[in-house]
């Protein structure tokens, strides 16, 4: 008799243990995590990003690999950094990635020209970067005939140059491209190899502590507000084998953004990691990206009235090379809906204080 009440003691011990087991399993520290699923089988991506070192607009990905965000969907992912945006959506086309962020310009283009592309979401979606000269250039007229730093001609950086050129009506032929790859733009304006560049929020903290040389002559997110920066695309035929893919692939990123408006102290920590700044430089750059600009969008963030404006604004500058595109053919919502439902519906940008 007494054996059978130990065993029958163990059995409610247990059947109390699972209990508890399953109910913390669903009640994660986020708040936002997907309801509970079978444990889905890895599969491995590669999403291609338009810098040569990760920057703070691209750290969503870190942030969703080392929260556990891209595990949770079961995807393995293998980041390539692939220096600008152009390359990112040449990969894409090439079938080099299977995902790619970059930024508006190379993808209309593409798109404009007959590529299978279509845009699922967003990293940054507003801009986040500003042009940085030496003091004694006091006006962007002040830039003609100088050496000024790019990417690919048609990439992110440059475009964003003729902007700023075309702000005084000057060209890119009244000044001198000098081709830079992005992680050394501090040191090109350092050395003087180079009179401008447009730098990350981040670079443009760290040149204005280390040489007080230095200043921001144009802001690009207060005198293009509207400008419509990133993006993240896969080819149509891709998206028509892996649709599941992007789903989870979307899930995990918007997991990341809301993450990072809740948690400054671990962004900023493992943006650190990722971009090789200081946590001090950091600090400065998350407040002005989430807190004041709210560049990371929390939901589906493909505004496509500032996409018309953006694509409108390319078409003034001469950078778009063929018509413009469709945007019921450039943008996909399907994936971006259902990540959005499968974690609860769309959520405010609420940040801890």
């Amino acid at each position: 008799m007494q054996r059978r009440l130990r065993v029958v003691s163990v059995f409610i011990v247990l059947i109390i243990l699972s209990a508890v087991f399953t109910i913390a399993c669903e009640n994660t520290p986020f708040g936002n995590a997907t309801k509970s699923e079978p444990a889905l089988t890895a599969t491995a991506i590669e999403i291609g990003l338009p810098t040569g070192k990760t920057s703070f607009a691209n750290v969503d990905m870190a942030i969703a690999q080392e929260m556990g965000f891209f595990k949770q969907q079961g995807l393995n992912v293998t980041i390539k950094n692939l220096d600008s945006a152009v390359k990112v959506v040449q990969a894409v086309v090439a079938n080099d990635v299977d995902i790619g962020g970059a930024s508006i310009e190379p993808v209309t283009n593409a798109a404009s020209a007959g590529a299978n592309v279509v845009i699922i979401g967003t990293y940054a979606n507003r801009l986040t970067v500003s042009m940085v000269t030496p003091k004694t250039i006091k006006s962007v007229a002040d830039l003609r005939s100088r050496n000024v730093g790019v990417q690919d001609l048609g990439a992110f950086r440059e475009v964003m140059t003729r902007m700023v050129l075309q702000s005084a009506k000057l060209t890119p032929q009244d000044v001198k491209y000098i081709p830079i790859s992005p992680p050394s733009y501090i040191q090109a304006l350092v050395t003087g190899q180079i009179d401008s560049a447009i730098l990350q929020t981040e670079q443009v903290f760290e040149i204005l502590n280390r040489d007080s040389r230095f200043h921001v002559l144009v802001n690009l997110n207060a005198v293009e507000p509207e400008y419509f920066y990133g993006s993240y695309i896969v080819k149509k035929d891709w998206l028509a084998r892996n649709s599941d893919l992007a789903v989870r692939y979307l899930t995990a990123l918007i997991q990341a953004h809301r993450f990072m408006y809740q948690n400054k102290a671990d962004t900023v920590k493992i943006a650190a990691k990722i971009t090789g700044f200081d946590t001090s430089v950091l600090d400065k750059t998350y407040d002005v990206l989430l807190r004041k600009n709210k560049v990371f969008p929390v939901n589906d963030g493909i505004d496509e009235k500032r996409l018309t404006y953006t694509i409108s604004k390319m078409k003034l500058l001469g950078l778009l090379k063929g018509k413009k595109p469709d945007l019921n053919q450039l943008i996909d919502r399907k994936p971006i809906t259902l990540a959005i439902e499968k974690l609860g519906g769309a959520s405010e940008t609420r940040l801890n204080k």
